[in-house]
């Protein structure tokens, strides 16, 4: 039930990988990046291997941030909303005090930082000799220079018959050496080249907010477009621009999470069978949906998270098929945009007046390669 009303409709790769494996027991060592589904990846066999009814911790999710440990204890809670299953998240910059209350209350799952839950094992708070779970994600920043040795530490507390999932985008000397000292005989996933960012050309354009529909207008007379989805990050903003195109002369949907299910379904059945070249839409669209005629993508407002980031572009180049994503981006956007390049090693380019129609048209020789896409105008 918590998986269903969290909308997670089919695993994600990562996913697929992992669940199997870790309810049977096994280590895992698993390389993905953020965005692909990977807390629903250990999150999930964790809670459905704990024994509500033993009012000990069970399971321990180590993560470096205090962000990342709000965000994946929330997921936790959703996805354990119909178990009897008590998850706490602690960080440092809290109170210990309060943390304390919560722990002799009763608690099943912890997520912490690697600081905050050695304070709470060497003040003998938290008790994990009933702890067979160890969770580390993104174990290549756990195990930098910064939080040196505190794992090895940690792991001294757990009992000899533990499982560990360690999961990290990188794979560098310290997560082998690592692995080798604690992981018996891990089952390895390897996920970091099927990221959905395969096959995607992307593209910014530094725009004004005032001057993103005469743009959008000039993407859509120049570029050689197949099908479109234009995002937008707000429900009202996707009506907004769904009149403006129209009013421009062309065909447009739009879809938002407070339009009727019924409603959006249509929408979608109409779009997917090819009734209209573009819909505009917000972030309930990113998830597991694949439409093959897809082949540009264009965020008209620019995300804040790379993980929306990710969900909204991997559309266009699923499954093999090529496909260009343009950015708008204004002033507020360019720390965003440098921030989401980083954090998914990926390169976003200034658009070039001129766009190799190679890059997103499945048959080239039906354009004009000379085909200009000056923005300048």
């Amino acid at each position: 039930m918590g998986i269903f009303e969290k909308g997670w409709e089919k695993p994600s790769p990562i996913q697929e990988a992992s669940i199997p494996i870790a309810l049977s027991g096994k280590d895992i060592l698993a390389r993905a990046k953020n965005g692909t589904g990977k807390t629903g990846a250990y999150s999930i066999p964790v809670l459905e291997q704990v024994d509500p009814k033993l009012d000990v911790i069970q399971a321990l999710v180590i993560v470096p941030t205090r962000e990342l440990a709000l965000q994946t204890s929330q997921i936790c809670i959703e996805l354990a909303k119909h178990l009897d299953i008590r998850v706490m998240v602690t960080t440092g910059g809290t109170n210990l005090k309060d943390d304390i209350l919560r722990i002799y209350q009763r608690v099943h799952v912890i997520i912490a930082t690697p600081g905050r839950i050695l304070d709470l094992l060497d003040k003998s708070i938290a008790k994990v000799d009933h702890c067979r779970i160890l969770v580390l994600d993104e174990a290549d920043k756990l195990l930098s220079q910064d939080f040196k040795g505190m794992l090895d530490h940690i792991i001294s507390r757990l009992p000899s018959e533990r499982q560990i999932l360690l999961y990290s985008a990188t794979f560098p000397l310290t997560v082998k050496q690592f692995m080798d000292k604690h992981l018996r005989s891990p089952y390895e996933i390897n996920l970091m080249e099927e990221l959905t960012l395969k096959g995607v050309t992307q593209y910014y354009a530094f725009v004004q907010e005032k001057q993103k529909v005469h743009c959008l207008n000039t993407l859509f007379s120049k570029l050689q477009i197949n099908q479109s989805i234009i995002f937008c990050n707000s429900t009202q903003r996707v009506e907004l621009l769904a009149k403006k195109i129209t009013d421009l002369g062309y065909c447009c949907y739009y879809i938002h999470a407070k339009m009727a299910q019924a409603h959006r379904n249509r929408v979608f059945h109409d779009f997917r069978k090819g009734s209209c070249r573009n819909l505009v839409c917000s972030d309930l669209f990113t998830r597991g949906i694949d439409v093959q005629a897809v082949n540009v993508v264009i965020n008209f407002d620019f995300p804040k998270m790379a993980e929306t980031y990710l969900h909204r572009i991997g559309r266009s180049g699923r499954f093999g098929h090529l496909g260009i994503a343009i950015n708008l981006i204004t002033y507020d956007d360019r720390f965003a945009l440098h921030r989401i390049e980083q954090e998914l090693g990926t390169e976003i380019k200034p658009i070039p007046k001129v766009i190799d129609p190679r890059l997103y048209v499945a048959r080239p020789e039906d354009v004009d390669i000379n085909e200009e896409m000056d923005l300048s105008k």
